[in-house]
């Protein structure tokens, strides 16, 4: 669109200012201008042109927290079922209405892409393309070129470096947002740290991105080391790389992340009304023990497992394999616990493995896999590398050893397959009296009431699959989801397990412990297996716990307390319920963090290694009590307030009442549609009434499907029914189209007015005003203003960090009067009757040099209008550049004098040892690489102080005559 700046008006022989052009036209152009600016009139635009509801933490975050931010750095972190789906959705379509995001890119689990796809086109109308296929292989040429929006599979761009080269050599991304980025950790092991393949991807996302949004529900694994490293991605100076220590980083009482991110524990969190959004929710431990048989199995593997776990250790110089076998034993020692089913098809497939490798003789060797790429991932590529290391990965050095692994492994398939076929199964017997509680069933209606059920191992969900479906006697009775279930049929179970009255049975692996929504369904949930990762209960409650869950969730653990595992579970379960009434619930959002100096994991492993010596299983049970003490779990409540929750009454009250301003000055619907339907038909389309207030688009002219195509989006020749209105859709209907900003085929519209009218803002109008008491003409122009800082962005110019759209009127004394949000519609296009006094107000002396006129608007805008624009943004934005330098430097200087106090330590002396000097001179390196960084820092926050206007410029102008 052509604007004019001071510059451009030196004469108007070229139409510039002539006020001969068509009243209809510019009134439409300037309609289209007002919606290519929506957002600055509609502070909540994306919401109103979305099929959403959001609630006052989801708006709090996006229009508080994250929109702000020119470059934002950022980890939000809500609880599970808390919407971070529907923020990030909101936060990109803002960026896109404001014409601040181009390139996007979404990195989530791989069975999460089709979701996020889904999700954003459903509730957003935002089309992201899938560019990378589950598959280990393939030809992935060009996946980032020319491609804007895109959703990727977390393991396959960690794993393949050829994809991880084509991030380095494409454009940057204006935004990168990773799902589930707990997954992206390292950790400290003594003095070194274990970056993860995940995590290095993270580094690199970190460094291609503008933009750059973490999610996840557990940011803390309740190690601080850890959590620093894994906040590094976001600002790897304000947390120096992850530093270890407290001194090193210059802080006291654990990391603080504040600006960084955002934790809101769903208890907290309120509706507008000021009532709680989340249900109670209930825990319920349930004790079994086992048959004789199955007891037997139980210690027969577990001696294999701690044998094998033994003879792994003493592998030296190999440090993969090591962990591999240790990682195939953990899976094999919670398929011990899974069910007879799991533990016998493990047994049974990894005694044909290894027996296959026997036969190759000295022809065998080693699997390259490695278990850095499975562990703890309910995703996995759908299991196959848990599989494979599972089954292949063995201690034995030699092919006389493997042989006599393969001997212990056929006494327990046998073993096994007897346990298997005896039916004997207390777990199950337990679950059978669940299925039975008065709870299951709803006596208004007189029908069960709908359950969902975790397992671990995917033969475990089959085995229950089939047991009860023989108990009712239907097929139809369960779903089931696990990661070889494709997205569609996945989507497909869960709607029937939400929707039909016949499937009142879910059963699930942790392939659906995330981004599953279960809450319309049911509110009863049994974790059949329990996961060795604490924070995997919350995930799995959350499905059911979720907002728009209306009734009180239940939970039931099924634990064989007699097991060495099953009893330290046990005294958590129980420690956590005792503490549950005293802290309303919270402990299930704290799990993760009562483990900093073990995992609950390496707790676990512990029992089934140590539990059979003296005293082990009481010194063990003990130190559990010490981890969970009531003081402690408080304290660890107090600490994941990383951000403050939920909201005070008085901050929800004013977040209602800005809601209801903004609901009367949005940009209304009925102007959109009467642009649109005026728009559309000028360009060629063809539309009609339809029932209510739906239309129906018979035909989308070529010109604006070419405009939405150059666009990357794509629009119908055709619509059966449109609404204009989200309110309008009636329920049952399907998915009718939401015709508002954002829609390509709105945004198409807009475009193609703004190119074919031009004109009729840059030559301008004569409009006529009936409804003010002004008896002179007066000048409408249409300033559109900015504020920049001194960043740099792609090509050189200067950031521009806010923008408006101002209306103002000028008479002929040079007084201005803000002209509000639409001053056009307000006034009519000139008749034929009125020419003479139109031509009258044309030849009044203040008009004759109109150039003139213009200059002297520009002047007064920016005399008067500009500053206070200025002042606004400069009020805010240099109180978070404080902030934010004062942290950064708090930490650098930390760091600086850490390794500056090494560095002395290591080189005192007169003749230090070669070692001491050599570790002391890397200290003094280390030492100049962080002043440095200070000093670069310090640079760039100046460059964002450096805040002042753009030149403003003028986008069109009318003549207003009285009527």
């Amino acid at each position: 669109m052509t604007t004019l700046s001071q510059t451009d008006m030196e004469t108007s022989e070229d139409g510039r200012f002539a006020f001969d052009g068509d009243g209809h036209s510019l009134r439409l152009a300037c309609e289209a201008l007002r919606l290519r600016f929506a957002y600055l009139f509609d502070r909540y635009l994306a919401v109103h042109s979305s099929r959403i509801e959001p609630l006052p933490h989801q708006l709090d975050a996006v229009y508080g927290d994250m929109l702000p931010r020119p470059s934002l750095r950022f980890l939000l972190a809500d609880d599970p079922g808390a919407g971070k789906t529907v923020m990030a959705g909101l936060f990109v379509k803002e960026l896109l209405l404001r014409g601040d995001l181009e390139r996007c890119l979404i990195v989530v689990p791989g069975s999460l892409t089709e979701q996020w796809q889904y999700e954003f086109k459903e509730k957003f109308d935002l089309d992201f393309d899938i560019d990378i296929p589950a598959g280990e292989n393939g030809d992935f040429a060009g996946c980032f070129d020319g491609r804007k929006k895109l959703v990727a599979r977390l393991d396959v761009l960690a794993r393949r470096e050829d994809l991880k080269q084509r991030l380095r050599e494409a454009e940057d991304w204006d935004l990168i947002i990773c799902d589930e980025a707990h997954r992206m950790s390292a950790a400290h092991y003594g003095r070194e740290v274990k970056r993860t393949k995940r995590y290095r991807l993270g580094e690199l996302l970190s460094s291609r991105a503008r933009r750059f949004l973490l999610m996840t529900a557990t940011p803390h694994n309740g190690k601080d080391e850890d959590f620093r490293l894994f906040m590094s991605l976001l600002d790897a100076d304000r947390f120096v790389g992850g530093a270890r220590s407290e001194a090193e980083a210059g802080a006291e009482g654990g990391p603080v992340a504040e600006g960084l991110m955002r934790r809101m524990i769903k208890e907290e969190l309120r509706g507008f009304d000021g009532a709680p959004l989340f249900p109670p929710r209930k825990a319920a431990t349930v004790r079994y023990e086992l048959s004789p048989l199955e007891a037997e199995l139980y210690e027969s593997v577990t001696r294999y497992v701690r044998e094998e776990m033994n003879r792994a250790e003493k592998l030296r110089g190999d440090n993969r394999r090591r962990n591999n076998v240790g990682f195939a034993l953990q899976i094999l020692q919670r398929r011990l616990a899974s069910s007879p089913a799991a533990v016998h098809e493990s047994l049974k497939r990894r005694l044909n493995r290894l027996r296959e490798r026997h036969a190759l003789g000295d022809a065998w060797q080693t699997s390259d896999t490695d278990a850095e790429d499975a562990d703890d991932d309910p995703e996995d590529e759908f299991g196959v590398v848990e599989e494979r290391i599972a089954d292949e990965a063995t201690a034995a050095s030699s092919i006389i050893e493997l042989g006599m692994e393969i001997a212990s492994l056929e006494r327990l398939e046998a073993l096994a397959r007897a346990v298997r076929d005896s039916r004997e199964d207390a777990k199950w017997r337990e679950l059978d009296k669940i299925l039975d509680l008065p709870e299951m069933h709803d006596g208004e209606r007189d029908v069960r009431r709908k359950l969902v059920i975790f397992t671990e191992s995917r033969d475990t969900l089959e085995y229950l699959a089939d047991r009860i479906r023989d108990r009712t006697g239907e097929a139809e009775s369960v779903a089931v989801i696990h990661g070889g279930v494709a997205w569609g049929a996945r989507r497909d179970a869960i709607a029937a397990f939400n929707n039909d009255a016949q499937t009142r049975f879910l059963i699930a692996n942790d392939a659906a412990g995330e981004g599953v929504n279960l809450q319309r369904g049911a509110h009863l949930m049994v974790n059949y297996d329990l996961p060795w990762n604490p924070n995997r209960l919350e995930q799995r409650f959350g499905r059911i716990h979720r907002i728009g869950q209306k009734e009180t969730c239940h939970l039931w653990n099924l634990v064989a307390h007699q097991t060495r595992e099953g009893a330290v579970y046990a005294r958590l379960l129980d420690k956590l319920e005792s503490a549950r009434a005293s802290l309303q619930g919270k402990v299930y959002d704290v799990l993760g963090d009562l483990f900093e100096e073990r995992s609950l994991r390496d707790i676990l492993l512990e029992a089934v290694r140590r539990g059979e010596e003296v005293g082990a299983q009481e010194r063990l049970l003990g130190g559990l009590d010490g981890e969970l003490d009531l003081e402690r779990i408080r304290a660890a409540v107090s600490k994941s307030k990383l951000a403050s929750e939920g909201f005070a009454p008085a901050r929800l009250e004013d977040m209602a009442r800005e809601m209801e301003r903004a609901e009367a000055n949005r940009l209304q619907p009925h102007y959109v549609r009467s642009f649109f339907i005026e728009a559309f038909a000028r360009a060629g389309g063809a539309m009609r009434r339809r029932e209510g207030r739906l239309y129906e688009i018979k035909r989308v002219p070529p010109a604006l499907m070419r405009l939405a195509s150059a666009r990357g989006a794509s629009v119908s020749p055709n619509y059966e029914r449109v609404c204009f209105d989200k309110g309008d859709a009636p329920a049952g209907r399907g998915e009718i189209p939401l015709l508002a900003p954002g829609h390509p085929l709105v945004d198409a519209s807009v475009e193609w007015v703004s190119a074919e009218y031009r004109d009729a803002l840059r030559r301008g109008a004569i409009l006529v005003d009936d409804n003010s008491n002004a008896v002179e003409p007066r000048i409408l122009f249409c300033f559109r203003l900015g504020v920049r800082d001194g960043v740099l962005e792609r090509g050189g110019a200067r950031r521009e960090i806010s923008r408006r759209l101002q209306f103002v009127y000028l008479d002929r004394h040079g007084v201005c009067a803000d002209g509000g949000p639409a001053p056009y519609l307000d006034c009519r296009p000139l008749r034929e009757e009125e020419a003479a006094a139109a031509r009258e107000a044309l030849s009044e002396e203040w008009l004759a040099d109109r150039s003139g006129v213009a200059a002297r608007a520009l002047a007064r805008a920016r005399g008067e209008v500009v500053p206070r624009h200025v002042e606004e943004v400069k009020s805010r934005r240099l109180a978070e550049i404080a902030r934010a330098e004062a942290t950064v430097v708090e930490y650098l200087d930390g760091a600086i004098f850490y390794w500056d106090q090494q560095a002395a330590k290591l080189l005192q002396g007169e003749r230090p040892s070669e070692r001491a000097r050599e570790n002391g001179l890397l200290a003094l390196a280390r030492v100049r690489e962080l002043k440095a960084r200070k000093e670069r820092r310090k640079e760039e926050f100046a460059r964002e102080r450096e805040i002042d206007s753009a030149p403003p410029e003028i986008e069109g102008a009318a003549l207003v005559i009285p009527a």
